[in-house]
């Protein structure tokens, strides 16, 4: 197995870079506090506001998406990169044009895009995902707030209305219900200690 060290020797300077930083483990973080509670905050301003609904509900697809730590889609048995990116995983003609356009999401979407990547362009947006964990927050949030229907409230017992909500508004290809419960204890759980 060839090392990042040996790596460096072959590459010019700046791809091992460009390598460092692509297999830099990430910091140990509290996605509550570091990530969904500073999206959450953005939002305020813009007349979406913070509740233990949307903080459960972010953390449980974040979870279920990408186990909050996949910032690209993984393909199993593949070796390149799907289409989905950030810890929510949004793909560029899904969920980033979805919220781009949709009537009750377009402006503060867009106010988003141009102020954490200084473009609306959805293939800018898209690429941006997969290093700005609270933009990549901020549009799961819309594309949460694009459902009429209220979040649900963050109880065992809303477990599967929690699926529904994920479900109709993720549209997963391949749906796992038998990780669900587990992430929405889990975010239940954290909601109780942070």
């Amino acid at each position: 197995m060839i090392t990042l060290d040996a790596l460096r020797n072959i590459l010019d300077p700046a791809m091992a870079e460009i390598l460092k930083l692509a297999y830099t483990p990430p910091k140990t973080i509290n996605v509550l506090t570091d990530i969904i509670d500073p999206a959450l905050a953005e939002l305020e301003p813009h007349g979406i506001r913070s509740s233990p609904q949307a903080r459960a509900m972010l953390y449980a697809i974040g979870m279920q998406e990408s186990r909050l730590q996949h910032r690209f889609q993984i393909i199993t048995g593949q070796f390149t990169r799907g289409p989905a990116r950030g810890l929510w995983q949004f793909e560029a003609g899904g969920g980033v044009v979805g919220v781009l356009s949709h009537h009750s999401t377009q402006d503060r979407a867009q106010l988003f895009a141009r102020r954490f990547v200084g473009s609306i362009s959805r293939d800018a947006v898209w690429a941006s995902l997969a290093y700005e964990d609270t933009l990549a927050c901020i549009y799961a949030r819309l594309l949460l707030w694009t459902d009429p229907r209220a979040l649900p409230e963050p109880t065992l017992e809303n477990e599967e209305a929690a699926w529904q909500y994920y479900i109709r508004n993720w549209r997963p290809g391949k749906p796992h219900r038998v990780t669900w419960s587990k992430f929405w204890c889990e975010a239940i759980s954290k909601l109780a200690t942070v």
